[in-house]
């Protein structure tokens, strides 16, 4: 019986209650997801064609780019089915594996703005090996350590909730899928998936948020003691654009998180705004903070326009 009705497919979830604006609702994220998608392809495009670029920040800047697009055409598909053209299936095969990125793309992430903060530690802390500590062997072993850790520490979540019966309701809460929407549905012990990602996040987001702050009191502490007004301006200003982007995603998560915890009598349409500022918001802002605080990345663009002009 459990075997029948697990082979049902899941159904996702737009806005409830306001369906007749989903034509509308779905104009809103295509803009937003184009600007995202061509914003950060704009920097990856940029990192790799300028030859001014060639630093282990804009390395870091890179792979944070190229998660945001990996969160952003990961989430597109499903969210505008939905939308446009109300297609609310999707197989099991499909939910896990899209979950399985959303949630490994959101780790790596979270450690992206961990080694970028390292990187500004070292650049203002020990500037004078910057490039004999952080050698481009170094920065694609960082950067793979970064990647494999998000990829595969989410690999026993998704294992255990494919084998999982589920025989209550298919009906899911959100046009993207997440484990901890699809683990409420399933009917067996679940003690372990509630768990498991309790201890991931103690080990990856948690700890990574300690440790960007230690290394910025460092950074404050090496800042303040730099004689120069000038000198510590500029080079408090190299870490701005750092410092925002870490704003933007841990606040995006705190939200949700608080959302989730403490919404039980907030509308359901709340918790789906929500989730879907926290998948869009950092990817659609990051470049543009970037963009707005970085010269040199400002200079790539103007370039690139010119020669388009020409």
């Amino acid at each position: 019986m459990w075997s029948n009705i697990s082979a049902v497919p899941f159904l996702l979830t737009g806005f409830p209650g306001l369906e007749i604006f989903h034509p509308w609702i779905s104009i809103s994220f295509f803009v937003i997801y184009v600007s995202i998608l061509l914003s950060n392809g704009t920097l990856l495009f940029l990192i790799r064609e300028d030859h001014t670029l060639r630093e282990p920040m804009y390395y870091f800047l890179a792979i944070l780019a190229a998660t945001d697009l990996g969160v952003t055409l990961t989430t597109m598909p499903t969210v505008l089915g939905v939308l446009w053209l109300n297609h609310r299936e999707i197989s099991h095969g499909a939910y896990y594996f899209q979950a399985y990125l959303i949630h490994s793309f959101s780790i790596v992430e979270s450690g992206v703005l961990l080694i970028m903060a390292y990187d500004r530690l070292i650049a203002i802390c020990n500037p004078l090996r910057y490039t004999s500590i952080l050698t481009n062997t170094k920065v694609m072993k960082i950067g793979l350590g970064v990647l494999m850790r998000g990829f595969i520490f989410i690999v026993p979540i998704i294992i255990t909730l494919s084998q999982f019966p589920y025989c209550k309701s298919h009906v899911l809460s959100y046009a993207f899928c997440l484990h901890q929407d699809v683990i409420k549905l399933a009917c067996a012990d679940i003690t372990f998936n509630r768990l498991y990602p309790i201890a991931l996040v103690s080990l990856t987001g948690f700890l990574d948020s300690i440790l960007i702050l230690i290394s910025y009191i460092l950074i404050l502490k090496t800042i303040m003691g730099i004689a120069s007004g000038k000198e510590k301006a500029k080079a408090l200003n190299t870490c701005v654009s750092h410092i925002s982007c870490v704003l933007v995603f841990y606040v995006t998560v705190t939200g949700l998180t608080l959302t989730h915890q403490f919404g039980k009598y907030v509308s359901h349409v709340v918790h789906i705004i929500m989730s879907c500022i926290y998948f869009l918001f950092p990817p659609f802002v990051n470049p543009i903070i970037y963009s707005i605080k970085n010269k040199q990345i400002q200079n790539g663009i103007n370039h690139l326009l010119s020669f388009h002009r020409n």
